[in-house]
């Protein structure tokens, strides 16, 4: 588990290795503001959240701790407006959202409902456990990369490493030390492809009820269209795209492929203020001195995160 005086020393990792006081975690310069400010990343956004569905214990949580049924666009605010603060945000706005997490999660346990993959029906689990923690960090991690070479150029391997290295300082946020994470990247994607394949991973009934409900259940103007679903049903492992059961014709494929063609040939050409994200925009103008982003940013911001700006208060 992920306790208290664990965070605590985390975060004093974060703030020694931070880029500044107004920079925030990473900064300008960084790889991260470099892959996250692009609103192309939400390309991904389905594939990471089955990934982590997959886990049971975060089908569980997800499935027994959150509004995603009643409230499914309330919970994508939230979730982004904590990850965009950690992101975006200032050294002090970051490390609040990071323990603002930390106790969100402290109050999410229980036991599993059923058997599902390496867990038996009954044991305990618990957000904050660490190895429940490193397969989510992976997942937003891993699916950044590979939805912004999707369409934009395909990051190197020395940016990789670049990205690799801030992400570690990143999942600090979360409580994980560095050595709870893979060292650089090539050990990161074996861990991605170890865990893939072994029984950590097995879609529950939670799992595909979640899924289902967030993909084809929810009211009709709230579902991600056909050609989303399959694009992000073929980015999973084909024993999980099985395990998650959604019907995926061949229609639906090329109506992903046409998108997807159309987005890379339209997607660099769009003016940045509509190619990246509100957050970024908000921390572009707090770097410039002006601690109030202005309207259009606000309304991108509650796009994204459901508020007009980044909940970067301060916490002792």
């Amino acid at each position: 588990m992920v306790s208290n005086s664990d965070l605590d020393a985390t975060l004093d990792l974060v703030r020694a290795s931070s880029a500044g006081p107004v920079e925030g975690i990473f900064g300008p310069a960084s790889m991260t503001w470099r892959i996250d400010r692009e609103a192309v990343i939400f390309l991904g956004a389905g594939r990471a959240l089955l990934l982590q569905l997959a886990h049971p214990w975060v089908a569980a949580a997800v499935a027994e701790h959150s509004r995603t049924f009643s409230d499914p666009i309330g919970r994508f605010h939230r979730t982004f407006e904590l990850m965009f603060t950690m992101v975006f945000g200032s050294l002090d706005g970051a490390l609040a959202a990071a323990r603002r997490l930390h106790r969100r999660h402290a109050g999410i346990t229980g036991v599993l409902p059923e058997a599902a993959g390496a867990f038996a029906k009954g044991s305990a689990y618990s957000a904050n456990d660490i190895a429940a923690l490193r397969w989510v960090h992976a997942t937003l991690v891993e699916t950044a990369a590979i939805a912004h070479d999707l369409v934009l150029p395909p990051l190197s391997a020395e940016e990789r490493e670049r990205y690799w290295v801030e992400s570690r300082l990143f999942g600090s946020l979360f409580g994980l030390k560095p050595a709870d994470l893979p060292t650089d990247w090539p050990s990161f994607a074996d861990y991605i492809a170890a865990t893939a394949q072994s029984d950590t991973l097995s879609v529950s009934t939670a799992a595909r009820d979640v899924a289902q409900h967030i993909f084809t259940g929810a009211r009709p103007w709230l579902r991600p269209p056909r050609w989303y679903l399959a694009l992000t049903v073929g980015m999973l492992p084909e024993r999980l795209r099985i395990g998650f059961g959604f019907d995926v014709d061949e229609r639906d494929k090329r109506a992903a492929e046409r998108a997807l063609k159309w987005i890379r040939r339209v997607y660099p050409h769009l003016p940045s203020r509509l190619r990246y994200v509100g957050p970024y925009h908000e921390a572009q103008a707090r770097l410039r001195g002006k601690p109030q982003p202005d309207l259009a940013t606000r309304w991108l911001n509650r796009v994204w995160t459901g508020r007009m700006r980044l909940d970067d208060r301060q916490e002792r």
